[in-house]
């Protein structure tokens, strides 16, 4: 039986936001993980780069190709240094993630002005950063696919009016940019987890709400990181030539979901 082909063989990938919030498996990490196994080479980069080494060691463990990378994506000079890394270690880049991404419950009446100025900058500026500097090192290449990891929130009304706005103008990003960049070759495309399961949320929710994000999706079962890393995996390949300016929900159905009533 012939060997099966990789779905990522011989593409380069940054992954900003490559580590972890926390111990176990967010977003960002198993997107990495995922990657490489599927044959990519991977820069893993997160502002805390022990967190990136962490993933890091996780991929090596297994045989796959990547680095780690210290950076703050909300600053374009880090940004910039970011993508000519992934140029040097690897020598092309094919592909973009961005996962990095903060959390605020407040109302607009109740957010302060550093918290939502805070929220902006690391949700939505750093994608604006990235992508600023990739595209131009992908359209050399010949195109590429940038990822960026919105979320249900985005989409449908949630008690975080600063993260849901943000995640509603990474929507809105998603769509400009793949509007702009299309005829060069660049897909650029949005995830929109649910009630997934991760190191960001996990010190957050009792047992019951746990649960209760559970019970509530049409298929009554939980999310992983790894959902969503599958989800990218689909992206970045060449199965998803055809598709771009598209916000992809991961979320067990539960944004076609009417609530009970009854």
């Amino acid at each position: 039986m012939a060997e099966r082909r990789r779905r990522l063989e011989n593409k380069v990938a940054i992954v900003a936001g490559a580590g972890s919030s926390g111990p176990g498996i967010g977003n960002g990490r198993a997107t990495s993980a995922l990657f490489a196994r599927e044959g990519a080479s991977v820069l893993l980069v997160d502002s805390e780069v022990e967190r990136a080494e962490e993933t890091l060691a996780m991929i090596a463990a297994e045989g796959g190709t990547a680095s780690a990378l210290g950076a703050d994506v909300t600053r374009a000079d880090e940004c910039e240094r970011m993508v000519e890394s992934a140029l040097e270690r690897y020598g092309r880049l094919d592909v973009l993630v961005n996962v990095v991404g903060i959390l605020a419950f407040d109302s607009v009446v109740d957010v302060s002005e550093e918290t939502w100025d805070r929220l902006m900058e690391v949700n939505v500026k750093s994608v604006v950063l990235a992508s600023k500097f990739a595209i131009p090192r992908m359209v050399e290449g010949g195109g590429g696919s940038i990822i960026n990891v919105s979320s249900i929130a985005g989409l449908r009304a949630y008690s975080a009016t600063p993260y849901t706005t943000s995640k509603a103008a990474i929507n809105g990003l998603t769509m400009s940019m793949a509007y702009d960049h299309g005829r060069d070759n660049i897909r650029v495309n949005a995830i929109a987890p649910g009630a997934v399961y991760t190191p960001m949320v996990a010190g957050l929710l009792s047992h019951r709400q746990r649960e209760k994000r559970r019970e509530a999706s049409m298929l009554g079962t939980e999310g992983t990181g790894w959902d969503v890393g599958w989800a990218a995996v689909y992206l970045a390949s060449d199965e998803s030539r055809w598709v771009t300016g598209t916000i992809l929900t991961v979320d067990a159905g539960i944004t076609g979901k009417v609530p009970t009533l009854l």
